[in-house]
């Protein structure tokens, strides 16, 4: 079971002196409109993910005075957003109602894969603004892609939540004096040492690969396992993962569903197919019926590999001998471009705060890592960077920290 604990037990003094504070009340009126918000996410996403969604964006709400208190931002006239097609309303949330609080405007334009479901989550949190203090107002923008890029040349700052390649175009359609906050996705590998709790690695590494049954970009794409714990680790996972039946999302006990995403199903079929002397467990596929079920991939450690998004419950596992050989992948072209987060479980090898560029969350996912009041991401340039004035500066990002007074 997903264990959404960590997404709202939060202990700092953040909440401590909260009182009836802007960001209080906005988390109180989103949270009165829960169950109308799930019933739109579940469209979408899984039963499970939606509650998880809901918690994160309540927490991410009642902490935004402390947020803002500590980055002071200034005040903008217009943010422009392009609002990824995952976690939409955390997203609408994040890039949107928290800006609003210092911004006169919030421009977002949905995802066309989710345009429909982002538009009710919009509706359904119509007014929510109204009468907190200073805050602008969040709107919705229906003009295609070539059309609001043009907008976003009148905006003090774009957040993009698409591809690396699409973010270029963008850039240089905008000119070199438009902030671009590039919100990317990387890998997120576990790491499983030989000093790994296998009980408690396995529920975690089940948790974080079926959270809204992979769709999600914090989903770790690369299990590493060392080759001592291998056969017991994959036969737990396996284990694990018999007992998972396919559902509907909608059902509070599904962990795994239908995707939602065409390409997603044709991209895992794809994989699948390529690696298909390394299934251990699982495999089926049905276009049809968007139907991925939970498969594990065991295939040998090679530097040249680096796994796509995968966005679908395949767990590919790859048992390592040593820690330098993590180190050297790592800290290859490809990965450290890509750098976002890195969960280690039992490896002792790894004692700074990065590899490479992925920030290390020590015996923990990357969801129970991310805090929506705190920046977002790793060192590589696709998992998250700024552009302005003909540079990008990869590093974790968080808006109200982006757009403060230096």
């Amino acid at each position: 079971m997903l264990d959404t604990t960590q997404s709202t037990a939060r202990s700092d003094e953040r909440f401590a002196t909260a009182g009836t504070s802007r960001g209080v009340r906005l988390a109180t009126r989103l949270a009165n409109a829960a169950p109308a918000l799930i019933e739109a996410l579940t469209e979408i996403a899984t039963c499970r993910s939606a509650h998880d969604e809901v918690a994160r964006s309540v927490a991410a709400l009642a902490g935004s005075d402390w947020e803002l208190a500590r980055n002071r931002p200034r005040r903008l006239q217009r943010l422009a957003v392009f609002v990824p097609s995952n976690n939409v309303l955390y997203s609408y949330v994040l890039f949107g109602l928290i800006p609003a609080l210092y911004c006169d405007e919030v421009v977002l334009r949905p995802s066309s894969r989710v345009h429909e479901a982002t538009t009710r989550l919009h509706e359904l949190l119509d007014g929510v603004l109204d009468g907190v203090g200073g805050a602008g107002r969040a709107v919705l923008s229906d003009a295609n892609q070539r059309a609001f890029t043009r907008a976003c040349r009148d905006a003090d700052a774009v957040v993009f939540t698409g591809q690396f390649e699409n973010s270029l175009a963008i850039a240089a359609a905008l000119g070199p004096h438009t902030r671009v906050l590039r919100f990317g996705s990387g890998p997120n590998p576990i790491v499983v040492g030989e000093q790994a709790d296998l009980d408690a690695v396995v529920r975690d590494v089940i948790a974080a690969r079926l959270y809204n049954a992979g769709q999600d970009c914090l989903c770790p794409d690369a299990i590493f396992v060392h080759e001592q714990l291998r056969e017991p680790f994959v036969r737990a996972l396996a284990d694990g993962l018999a007992t998972i039946p396919i559902g509907d999302r909608r059902d509070p006990e599904t962990l795994v569903a239908p995707l939602v995403y065409g390409d997603a199903v044709e991209g895992a079929q794809a994989f699948l197919a390529d690696h298909a002397e390394h299934v251990v467990h699982g495999g089926r596929v049905e276009l049809e019926r968007s139907i991925v079920e939970p498969t594990i991939v065991v295939r040998p450690f090679e530097p040249a590999f680096h796994p796509p998004e995968l966005f679908s419950p395949i767990f590919c596992v790859m048992p390592y001998r040593s820690c330098a050989q993590l180190d050297a992948w790592l800290h290859s072209p490809t990965e450290m471009e890509r750098g976002m987060y890195l969960s280690v479980y039992g490896e002792t090898s790894f004692t700074g705060h990065t590899v490479g560029t992925a920030v290390v969350c020590r015996a923990h996912t990357t969801f129970d890592t991310e805090d929506g009041n705190l920046p977002f991401g790793g060192f590589g340039e696709r998992a998250s960077s700024v552009l302005c004035d003909g540079r990008s500066i990869a590093r974790p990002l968080l808006v109200s920290n982006e757009v403060r007074e230096r």
